[in-house]
């Protein structure tokens, strides 16, 4: 798909998109690629249903958070659908339990998307969620638009997924797992999102994503930053200065092992002289460590990492900026965070296009 077709399609996505007020003491969580399956050896989800369960009953749900669940949340693509709700009761009285209290948005991906032929699907199904803070239009949809594989061929790569790769129990191959067409897909988002002066939140990828800066960027300024700070810091400071470089280069080199240098090393905005913080992404809670996901409180966003106490990677210890000890040994992190209202004034004075569409929310 051209980056103008995609455009033009986006454009429409988001004036078509329901629209709420974020005020303040209105929180949501973003939550994406739960890819619920049979509750086999097969389902993704499996190794993290603890986590997620306990994250939503005793963190989001006493704490007042409306549920987006941003796509993929059932993989229709290999199970059915009844399977699955057998397979996961305890999830689904939880998504219940938000959507009694009207807490509850279900944006559709391109695992759960023929959702929308079924007839007894108990919650409401949207495309995208446009939530305005101020002047700042952030758009929650799924990402799986922007993806040239699902665009040309989704009905085909449907059928091959459903009645090929689950027969021969090949692992589902998705873009999550595809460098190449991550990146693509991050790409053309980042650029519409900029050229419409919005803030874009999605999945589809698997990785997370704060101010369109990937893990891998986001740890090489902070090594730029530290650098700079060690020319005027104390004695002690140094010392914890290169401990922190020491730390943050290791991690550098274990992600620059898991794929290949060049992918890894492009940005998603080469031709801009400054990163536009347009884009963000609430990553997957099929990860190897933990969950991830996007959280709007008020006037802030923040990244969280939610995980089993003790199997964190030394990299999440020291980069949390709070940590939350849940009950039966599970801590929330958070990782980032940062004021919507400052980042919707960097959108506007560093991204939007003179010759782009306005977008006004109803």
């Amino acid at each position: 798909m051209s980056f103008k077709k995609f455009y033009q399609s986006f454009q429409t996505l988001v004036k078509k998109a329901p629209t709420e007020k974020l005020e303040m003491g209105k929180r949501y969580v973003i939550l994406s690629d739960l890819h619920l399956g049979d509750g086999g050896s097969r389902d993704d989800l499996k190794p993290n249903q603890e986590i997620v369960e306990t994250a939503l009953e005793q963190f989001y749900l006493p704490n007042n958070y409306t549920l987006i669940l941003n796509g993929d949340i059932e993989d229709l693509n290999k199970f059915n659908y009844p399977a699955i709700c057998k397979a996961w009761p305890k999830l689904y009285n939880l998504f219940n339990r938000f959507a009694q209290d009207n807490r509850l948005r279900k944006i559709v991906g391109n695992h759960d998307l023929s959702l929308l032929n079924a007839k007894d699907y108990p919650y409401p199904l949207i495309h995208g969620l446009n939530i305005v803070k101020n002047e700042t239009t952030i758009c929650v949809f799924h990402g799986h638009q922007a993806s040239k594989l699902f665009s040309n061929f989704d009905y085909i790569s449907e059928f091959i997924v459903r009645y090929m790769a689950k027969p021969l129990h090949i692992k589902n191959a998705s873009v999550a797992h595809h460098s190449k067409r991550r990146f693509s897909v991050e790409r053309k988002i980042y650029r519409a999102a900029r050229d419409m002066g919005i803030l874009a939140i999605i999945g589809h990828t698997h990785r997370p994503l704060f101010e369109s800066l990937s893990k891998y960027d986001s740890l090489r300024w902070s090594i730029e930053e530290l650098l700079r700070e060690y020319a005027v810091a104390d004695p002690d400071r140094r010392l914890q200065i290169r401990a922190l470089i020491d730390l943050y280069r290791s991690e550098l080199e274990r992600i620059s092992k898991n794929g290949k240098r060049k992918e890894i090393s492009r940005s998603l905005y080469s031709t801009d002289a400054f990163p536009v913080p347009c884009l963000f992404n609430s990553g997957c809670a099929t990860g190897k460590q933990g969950i991830t996901a996007i959280e709007l409180d008020g006037d802030s966003i923040s990244l969280v990492h939610w995980s089993q106490e003790g199997k964190n990677r030394p990299y999440i210890e020291k980069e949390a900026l709070y940590r939350d000890r849940i009950d039966q040994g599970i801590i929330r992190y958070t990782l980032k965070s940062d004021n919507l209202e400052q980042i919707g004034m960097r959108i506007s004075l560093l991204g939007k296009r003179k010759d782009a569409e306005t977008f006004t929310p109803l």
